[in-house]
């Protein structure tokens, strides 16, 4: 069946859908894409799709209101092409760090983005690690929420020591920290982070756990100044850690993020290719698994109307394997 599957990609999610293809040996669908010098932009399908499942691949990344108007316009020419049903493939929902109002009169930004995906056309969303799992009622149609913490658990299994510790840069991500550290078998400690401001900058004020002579990974779903996990790190090392590794389910790091992970002490960034962003390439310090291979097998068992619920926890090999090779390891 995977010859039935047709997955297209928009400007930033092309290498990602490539990957996805490459997995499930097929070619990617063609499309065409212009920004006029006005900053309009244009999209067509060039391929057949008339009563056709499709998936079209698009990270809210680097670019995001760019990247989303696009979005709308790929979902609205899917459904005036008459294809039968059209899955937005997500990798990174930027707009998802707006998830609640918390202020007066400001936007619940990831809502207002749930709802226009859905009356532009799209019947279902894959997505991965969003900053706050209630988005996914902010939706209607169905959402496939994935995880990257199993894939990259399994890949810091070969390279970890038996004195590792787990550590959340706050009390909001101790849980997802809990779990990483259960999929290790590792115990875990919380940083207390105070952000004073909506800049990218936080201050991390205290430590709670041991972590003396231990081995710790901080965990965070991302980065962009990487001044939570730098933070972290320095008073991990004060605390007298031995070597210091971040894990990111996504990168969306600037130039000046990379440029603190380089003078850091932090020993190795671990993170996945969710955004394909160029400043990261060149840091010997960051390390990229690529999620491609499991978002394509989420895409091929639902072709085959096969569950997808034990994906969420437990990798298969073939996609572990998928996800590690030919890559920035």
């Amino acid at each position: 069946m995977n010859s039935d599957i047709k997955i297209f990609a928009g400007s930033s999610g092309k290498e990602f859908a490539e990957r996805m293809c490459q997995y499930l040996g097929i070619t990617i669908g063609r499309t065409e894409i212009k920004s006029f010098s006005d900053g309009n932009t244009y999209v067509r399908i060039v391929d057949h799709v008339r009563d056709e499942e499709v998936y079209l691949v698009l990270p809210l990344g680097l670019d995001p209101n760019n990247e989303f108007v696009e979005l709308l316009f790929w979902m609205d020419a899917f459904k005036r092409s008459g294809a039968r049903y059209v899955t937005a493939v997500v990798p990174y929902f930027s707009y998802a760090k707006g998830d609640k109002k918390d202020e007066s009169r400001v936007s619940i930004r990831a809502r207002v983005c749930a709802e226009c995906i859905e009356l532009a056309g799209a019947d279902r969303v894959i997505t991965m690690d969003l900053h706050a799992a209630q988005i996914q009622g902010f939706f209607k149609k169905p959402v496939d929420h994935l995880f990257a913490g199993p894939l990259l658990a399994k890949y810091l299994k070969t390279i970890m020591s038996d004195n590792t510790i787990v550590v959340s840069p706050d009390a909001g991500f101790a849980k997802n920290a809990r779990k990483f550290a259960a999929e290790l078998g590792v115990d875990f400690a919380v940083g207390d982070k105070i952000r004073t401001s909506h800049d990218e900058n936080a201050e991390i004020m205290e430590l709670i756990g041991d972590v003396s002579g231990k081995d710790a990974v901080i965990i965070d779903d991302f980065s962009i100044s990487a001044g939570t996990i730098v933070e972290t790190a320095k008073i991990l090392k004060k605390r007298g850690t031995k070597s210091i590794i971040a894990c990111l389910s996504h990168i969306p790091l600037s130039i000046k993020g990379v440029e603190a992970i380089e003078k850091s002490d932090i020993t190795m960034v671990l993170a996945t290719d969710s955004i394909n962003n160029p400043r990261i390439k060149k840091s010997p310090k960051i390390k990229i698994i690529s999620v491609a291979p499991l978002f394509a097998e989420v895409v091929k068992r639902m072709q085959n109307r096969e569950s997808i619920s034990d994906l969420i926890d437990n990798i298969p090999e073939e996609v572990f394997q998928a996800s590690i090779r030919d890559l920035q390891l």
